[in-house]
Protein backbone atom coordinates (compact mmCIF):
# COMPACT_ATOMS: atom_id res chain seq x y z
CA UNK A 1 0.00 0.00 0.00
CA UNK A 2 1.05 3.56 -0.67
CA UNK A 3 0.41 6.16 2.00
CA UNK A 4 0.16 9.93 1.68
CA UNK A 5 2.20 12.24 3.87
CA UNK A 6 -0.69 12.34 6.36
CA UNK A 7 -0.63 8.53 6.69
CA UNK A 8 -3.82 7.96 4.68
CA UNK A 9 -3.73 4.96 2.32
CA UNK A 10 -4.06 6.25 -1.26
CA UNK A 11 -3.25 3.09 -3.25
CA UNK A 12 -3.55 -0.62 -2.49
CA UNK A 13 -2.02 -3.44 -4.51
CA UNK A 14 -2.28 -7.20 -4.58
CA UNK A 15 -0.59 -9.10 -1.76
CA UNK A 16 2.77 -10.27 -3.03
CA UNK A 17 4.06 -13.75 -2.18
CA UNK A 18 7.76 -12.92 -2.40
CA UNK A 19 9.95 -9.95 -1.56
CA UNK A 20 11.18 -9.87 -5.16
CA UNK A 21 7.61 -9.55 -6.45
CA UNK A 22 6.92 -6.77 -3.96
CA UNK A 23 10.09 -4.95 -5.03
CA UNK A 24 8.96 -5.19 -8.66
CA UNK A 25 5.56 -3.76 -7.70
CA UNK A 26 7.21 -0.87 -5.85
CA UNK A 27 9.44 -0.16 -8.84
CA UNK A 28 6.39 -0.18 -11.11
CA UNK A 29 4.61 2.38 -8.92
CA UNK A 30 7.71 4.58 -8.98
CA UNK A 31 7.93 4.32 -12.78
CA UNK A 32 4.26 4.78 -13.61
CA UNK A 33 2.89 7.15 -10.96
CA UNK A 34 4.28 10.33 -12.59
CA UNK A 35 2.46 9.57 -15.87
CA UNK A 36 -1.08 10.92 -16.36
CA UNK A 37 -1.94 8.26 -18.91
CA UNK A 38 -1.34 5.48 -16.36
CA UNK A 39 -4.32 6.58 -14.23
CA UNK A 40 -7.63 4.97 -15.22
CA UNK A 41 -10.48 6.97 -13.67
CA UNK A 42 -13.55 4.87 -12.84
CA UNK A 43 -17.04 5.10 -11.36
CA UNK A 44 -18.27 2.12 -9.32
CA UNK A 45 -21.80 0.74 -9.62
CA UNK A 46 -22.67 2.55 -6.37
CA UNK A 47 -21.75 5.92 -7.91
CA UNK A 48 -18.47 6.31 -6.00
CA UNK A 49 -15.32 7.40 -7.80
CA UNK A 50 -11.97 5.58 -7.81
CA UNK A 51 -8.94 4.98 -10.00
CA UNK A 52 -6.52 2.27 -11.00
CA UNK A 53 -2.83 2.86 -11.59
CA UNK A 54 -1.75 0.76 -14.57
CA UNK A 55 1.61 -0.30 -15.95
CA UNK A 56 2.64 0.20 -19.56
CA UNK A 57 1.26 -3.28 -20.34
CA UNK A 58 -2.16 -2.15 -18.98
CA UNK A 59 -1.91 -4.43 -15.93
CA UNK A 60 -3.36 -2.89 -12.76
CA UNK A 61 -0.62 -2.04 -10.27
CA UNK A 62 -2.91 -0.64 -7.59
CA UNK A 63 -6.42 0.57 -6.86
CA UNK A 64 -7.52 3.58 -4.84
CA UNK A 65 -10.12 3.83 -2.14
CA UNK A 66 -13.65 4.91 -3.08
CA UNK A 67 -14.25 8.67 -3.17
CA UNK A 68 -17.54 10.56 -2.87
CA UNK A 69 -16.64 13.10 -5.58
CA UNK A 70 -14.57 13.34 -8.75
CA UNK A 71 -12.62 16.17 -7.13
CA UNK A 72 -11.65 13.94 -4.20
CA UNK A 73 -10.58 11.19 -6.60
CA UNK A 74 -8.44 13.66 -8.53
CA UNK A 75 -6.80 14.77 -5.28
CA UNK A 76 -6.05 11.08 -4.61
CA UNK A 77 -4.37 10.82 -8.01
CA UNK A 78 -2.31 13.92 -7.22
CA UNK A 79 -1.27 12.32 -3.94
CA UNK A 80 -0.12 9.13 -5.69
CA UNK A 81 1.85 11.25 -8.16
CA UNK A 82 3.42 13.14 -5.26
CA UNK A 83 4.16 10.12 -3.06
CA UNK A 84 4.69 7.35 -5.64
CA UNK A 85 8.39 8.03 -6.03
CA UNK A 86 9.16 7.80 -2.33
CA UNK A 87 12.27 5.93 -1.27
CA UNK A 88 10.74 4.99 2.10
CA UNK A 89 9.65 1.34 2.16
CA UNK A 90 8.42 -0.48 5.25
CA UNK A 91 8.68 -4.26 5.13
CA UNK A 92 5.76 -5.76 7.06
CA UNK A 93 6.65 -9.45 6.55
Amino acid sequence: MLKAGNGEVVLTSELYKTRASADNGIASVRTNSPLDERFDKKVASNGKFYFNLKAGNHQVIGTSQMYATEQSRDKGIASVKNNGGTETVKDKT
